[in-house]
Parts: structure tokens; C-alpha cells; sequence
């Protein structure tokens, strides 16, 4: 935030005599708003998308009253749950059940800060950017568990102890599956691990086709961040057949909004760790969008970025209305017993991958042949 202060300042004459942390809390704040209002449009427009993806799946219709298509149908429903009237059960932890929603929202937002949507276009690159996601991110259990626990209902009990297991337990194969990215870029930072995949390749210079193990590192990696954002089939924390609602059960109004929109804006998350690190990121195949001149290249490089991440959405969200249900014992097997050892077996070929062919892929292996 303070180099982008320090650029700001040096482009703008008249903020040359601004003190420099007074700059730097204004770039903070306002770096804050966008990505909040990014992450409230992209909740509530995701809502919409999602319902319009479950009618064409089922054969229905969808939203379609509220605006053209429906597509103000977000807006109506964020107007409700701000006017709802917030309910706290009399025998529930009233501190605990307050704060939990804003944790869970807190830790997926918070996330947004290293997402690289652009050639320049990040807030804070990180040099342990992975890690910095994984870590914030953790914060959602605590959350979770705080409001199974603060409602004082057996079914948020369940929900939120099912949450706490499934999470912690997919943690490891999506943190696992995101190291073979780290390993060919040599740094933790995003920024730096979509730059390595740059190049006149095209899409081949994507660390999706790097080698046969990256490959399987993608795939890994979607399923087990399915799992640990509670997606369909692995939403046993909230099911509704089994647990009413799970955790959120007893919650309404915009507490409830909050979990809605972290769930959300997990999903996005998740999806723009799959652009950064297998899919090139913010890189236009065949072209070099950070040449251009200005705004023109971030702008390019936005717009690549976004439709990589929204991509991915939508497959979650077809995914979602696709498959049934497992069973609790059936996801925790899925992780530990076969996940798990995925990842692992798979980090292991990728380093002595790197190691063989130093540090070429396929691609590069190609070319030098020919």
C-alpha cells in the first residue's frame, strides 16, 4: 500500500505535500470499498447466475419477475434480509452468535487482498501470498464453529462440527495441490506464479500443461476446494434434508446475508487460486497484455482474468445441480484415503519432475527439440 501511495503521490503534484501515511490509510480505505463493493456485486449477481443455472438444469425458469429476466431478483433479496428482523434464540451466546457471521465474512473477504486481477491490478502482492490465503481463509472455521455452537441448537451444533472436520480435513489436499504452482515459480507470491506462466505459448504456457502431474494437480485442487467451500455434493454442513439448515439455522436478516455472501465470495476465491496458478492467471493467450500502453493493459488483463475465474464459477455452480449428496463418511474417506495420498504422490513426481528435466515443461521440453 505504501509504494502505491508513493506512485500516487509522484503522479499527482498537488499530493506531494500529503504526509505519507496519511496517503497510504487513504489508498487503504479506498482500495478497501472496491474490492468490497466487487465482492458484493459478485454475491449478488452470483445468487442470480446460480438460480438461472439450477432452472435450465431442471428444466424451469428461474428468476424472472424482478427486472428484465429477473435479473434485479438480488437486489429485491438484499432489501429483504436488510429489513428482516434480526432474532437471537433467548438461550444462545448472544456476544458469540453476533460476531460469528462477520468472522466467516471477514476471513473470505479478507482474501481478496492478493488476488491478482491484472497486471497491476492487485492490492498488496504478497511474497507469501498461497499462504496468506490459506491462513485467512482458516479464520471461516472458527466462525463457523462459533455460530453451530453460540445458537444453541442441536442441528447448528452438527452443522458446525461437520464444517469444522470437512474443512480442517480438505485443507491439506487443496494446500497440497496448490504447491506444484509455488514449486515451478519459486515464489509464494501470486503475482509472481501467474508471471511465470507467461510467454508466446499461448495456453501451453500455463502451468495446466506444464506436466502430466500439474495437470492432475488441477483437477485435485478443484475437487478438495469444492469440498472445503461446503459445494454440492460436499454441503453436509448445511444440508438441508439432515440438518434443516446446519449452522445458520438459527440466524436471519443480514447475519444470514453474511454467510451468504462468504459463501459466495469463497467461490470466487477459489476460482481466481485456479486462474493464478494453473491457468496463466491474467495472461491473454498469444499476446502479451502487460505491452500495452496505460490503463489499456489492465484493463485486457482484467477482463482475462475474470472470465477464467467466472469460467470456473459456473462449472462449480453446474457441478452443484449435478451430482447427489454423499454421506459424512463417505467425504471424510474421500479425503483422507484417497486426497490426500493424491496430493502428496503427485507433489512428489512434480518435484522430481523439475529435478530431471530442470525445471522445464512439456512445452519448452518441444520446442527445444524442434
Amino acid at each position: 500500500m505504501e509504494a502505491l501511495a508513493l506512485k500516487l503521490m509522484s503522479a499527482v503534484p498537488a499530493l506531494a505535500g500529503v504526509p505519507l501515511w496519511a496517503m497510504t490509510l487513504l489508498v487503504m480505505v479506498v482500495v478497501a470499498v472496491i474490492l468490497l463493493v466487487f465482492a458484493l456485486t459478485f454475491g449478488g449477481l452470483g445468487s442470480y447466475v446460480l438460480r438461472k443455472v439450477a432452472g435450465d438444469i431442471q428444466v424451469r425458469i428461474g428468476p424472472n419477475r424482478v427486472g428484465p429476466y429477473g435479473l434485479l431478483q438480488f437486489l429485491a433479496d438484499g432489501v429483504k434480509l436488510i429489513m428482516k428482523e434480526d432474532i437471537i434464540p433467548a438461550k444462545a451466546d448472544r456476544f458469540l452468535f453476533a460476531l460469528a457471521p462477520y468472522l466467516v465474512f471477514v476471513g473470505s473477504f479478507a482474501a481478496f487482498v492478493v488476488v491478482p486481477f491484472g497486471v497491476g491490478l492487485i492490492a498488496s502482492d504478497l511474497n507469501i501470498g498461497v499462504y496468506y490465503v490459506m491462513a485467512v481463509t482458516s479464520l471461516v472455521v472458527i466462525g463457523v464453529l462459533m455460530a453451530g455452537w453460540a445458537s444453541n441448537n442441536k442441528w447448528a451444533l452438527l452443522g458446525g462440527m461437520r464444517a469444522v472436520a470437512q474443512i480442517v480435513s480438505y485443507e491439506i489436499p487443496v494446500g497440497m495441490a496448490l504447491l506444484p504452482a509455488v514449486l515451478i515459480a519459486g515464489s509464494l507470491s501470486l503475482q509472481d506464479i501467474v508471471r511465470s506462466q507467461g510467454g508466446l505459448l499461448g495456453i501451453f504456457g500455463w502451468n495446466l500443461f506444464h506436466n502430466p502431474f500439474t495437470f492432475f494437480s488441477f483437477f485435485l485442487y478443484f475437487t478438495a476446494a469444492q469440498a472445503e467451500t461446503n459445494q454440492t455434493p460436499f454441503d453436509l454442513p448445511e444440508a438441508e434434508s439432515e440438518l434443516v439448515s446446519g449452522y445458520n439455522v438459527e440466524y436471519s436478516g443480514i447475519r444470514y446475508a453474511f454467510f451468504f455472501l462468504a459463501e459466495f465470495g469463497d467461490m470466487f476465491v477459489v476460482a481466481a487460486l485456479a486462474s493464478a496458478c494453473f491457468l496463466g492467471g491474467w495472461h491473454v493467450p498469444f499476446f502479451r497484455a502487460e505491452t500495452l500502453p496505460g490503463a489499456w493493459g489492465n484493463l485486457l488483463s482484467l477482463g482475462a482474468f475474470l472470465v477464467k475465474a467466472f469460467g470456473i464459477v459456473l462449472v462449480m455452480m453446474w457441478v452443484r445441480w449435478t451430482l447427489p449428496r454423499l454421506r459424512v463418511d463417505q467425504l471424510m474417506r474421500m479425503s483422507w484415503k484417497y486426497l490426500v495420498p493424491l496430493t502428496f504422490v503427485n507433489l512428489l513426481g512434480v518435484s522430481l519432475w523439475l529435478l530431471v528435466f530442470r525445471g522445464k515443461g512439456i512445452p519448452q521440453l518441444i520446442a527445444s527439440i524442434f
